[in-house]
């Protein structure tokens, strides 16, 4: 039985309820309900029938304003394959994929389709960092081009080029 069959069931009881004894204010109190939702589910009852007591959201859904799919499946597959929580995977989809969106809207996706809690047995990810250095000078060099533009004597303007290497080895560690 679905949410919004049990609504209805439940509502008719307490309108028939009060139907067979006649008095609203009884009927309302043994079912712990308010007169004036009482009276708002007869109405929506003479008016519609059974579809007017289901339960409906005070205002409508706006599709225009959701994360479009695409977006949304990229964030279901990083949590899937990855385990990243809500603020990695933002992170991630900016940096690799240009997309900007906020944690909270990533926490919103994942609690929408039933996966905002990690699983228990999934491992903390800490961010690892080995820096790469070498004894030896030479093993692992970094160069560095910087464009330099002169104006010679006669006005022509001349272009130079200045390159400059790092080695790890012989790099000051600050």
């Amino acid at each position: 039985m679905t949410q919004a069959q049990r609504d209805i069931t439940r509502k008719l009881r307490v309108l028939s309820y009060a139907q067979q004894i006649g008095n609203v204010s009884k009927a309302c109190r043994y079912f712990g309900v308010g007169r004036q939702s009482f009276y708002e589910w007869k109405k929506a009852y003479a008016d519609k029938g059974e579809a007017g007591l289901i339960n409906s959201k005070p205002c409508p859904r706006n599709p225009a304003l959701r994360t479009p799919s695409a977006i949304e499946e990229k964030v279901l597959h990083l949590r899937r394959t990855y385990h990243l929580g809500q603020t990695r995977i933002s992170w991630y989809l900016e940096r690799y994929h240009g997309i900007k969106i906020s944690s909270s809207c990533v926490y919103l996706i994942l609690v929408r389709h039933g996966m905002n809690r990690l699983p228990k047995n999934a491992k903390k990810r800490t961010l690892l960092t080995h820096r790469y250095e070498k004894q030896v000078p030479g093993h692992h060099i970094q160069v560095d081009v910087k464009f330099l533009k002169f104006e010679a004597p006669d006005g022509k303007k001349i272009r130079r080029f200045q390159y400059t290497a790092i080695d790890d080895a012989t790099r000051v560690r600050a």
